[in-house]
């Protein structure tokens, strides 16, 4: 794996509302959190971190192209795209990096429709209902997979 490069974390549709939106399901942190929690693990590796939140699918996955050669890995929440982007999970193949999924809720605990994701069989791993640690976990693992 490549040394070179950023981890790029995404956050997708309504991710932006967290610390606001169902904090019974979600918690009370909110995306600058999340953030500040990447931001910070990463370091601690001599990394940094580009974090990007959108409600447009589009702008995700330019995003993901725009991570081809200069990003070492991808920690992605795609939010409600994970069960329906057939074009977020193609993307992501694009920039040729490892990835992991991030789900602050326990998705298979949820709607059975939460229990699909297009993400997963194309991610290193899958991290869900950890709160925002999951963030973290994965900006370390990506971290020591990408050293």
């Amino acid at each position: 794996m490549t040394t070179a490069g950023h981890i790029l974390v995404l956050n997708g549709p309504n991710l932006n509302m967290l610390g606001t939106r169902q904090p019974e399901v979600y918690g009370g942190d909110s995306l600058a959190d999340v953030v500040a929690l990447c931001t910070d693990t990463a370091a601690q590796f001599g990394r940094t971190v580009r974090a990007e939140q959108s409600n447009h699918e589009g702008a995700l996955i330019d995003w993901i192209h725009e991570a081809r050669g200069t990003a070492a890995g991808i920690v992605i929440n795609p939010g409600g795209l994970t069960h329906t982007s057939v074009a977020l999970r193609d993307a992501l193949v694009i920039p040729e990096v490892p990835i992991i999924e991030v789900h602050i809720s326990n998705v298979h605990a949820r709607e059975d429709f939460r229990h699909h994701s297009y993400v997963s069989p194309i991610a290193v791993g899958v991290i869900a209902g950890l709160g925002i640690a999951g963030y973290g976990y994965a900006v370390e693992r990506l971290c020591s997979l990408t050293s």
